[in-house]
């Protein structure tokens, strides 16, 4: 089905009229589709990878590398989730202000911005795992993702830590879902 804006009304999560591509941290949540525990399981209060685990963080890595405009901080790969801070780095003279969520004229994500570093993420570990599974369209993500701009470097070394211990903690942690 064809997009069609009076039909389909998502409603966005991300702030009304914020340059997602400007300089800053960003903390930010991808789930998989309806919180499957894919990517491997904790154990003893340390995140064991599984194979499509292992794929996430490759991929998770190689954007850092590919993506010269971003810096990726503390993350870590959950049984059912990604945690991550992104670094967009100033690219000097900005271009013109961006249309709210940070997308042109056609609806389309703007480049280099946040949400262009998560689908294209999002995108090659998709069709890696599934290449694995040799399964073609099977959904690994739920759509969307969780975004927190940090204020502050308080803010900034609270997250790091909540990263680093997201693993020993997995039991209580919200997006822990019980076999």
């Amino acid at each position: 089905m064809v997009y069609n804006p009076d039909m389909h009304h998502r409603r966005s999560i991300r702030v009304k009229g914020y340059d997602y591509s400007s300089a800053g941290a960003y903390f930010v949540t991808l789930c998989t589709h309806n919180r499957q525990c894919l990517f491997g399981e904790i154990v003893g209060g340390e995140m064991c990878l599984n194979a499509m685990g292992k794929i996430v963080a490759e991929e998770w890595v190689k954007t850092g590398l590919i993506r010269q405009e971003n810096e990726l901080d503390a993350w870590v790969v959950m049984p059912n989730h990604l945690h991550g801070i992104v670094m967009v780095l100033d690219q000097g003279a900005r271009r013109a202000p961006l249309q709210p969520n940070a997308t042109n004229r056609r609806g389309e994500r703007a480049p280099k911005s946040l949400g262009a570093l998560i689908a294209g993420f999002k995108s090659a570990a998709t069709k890696r795992i599934n290449q694995m599974r040799q399964t073609p369209g099977p959904p690994i993500w739920q759509r969307n993702y969780w975004e927190h701009i940090v204020r502050n470097e308080k803010d900034l070394h609270e997250i790091r830590q909540y990263i680093c211990n997201n693993p020993m903690s997995w039991a209580m942690d919200t997006l822990f879902v019980a076999r």
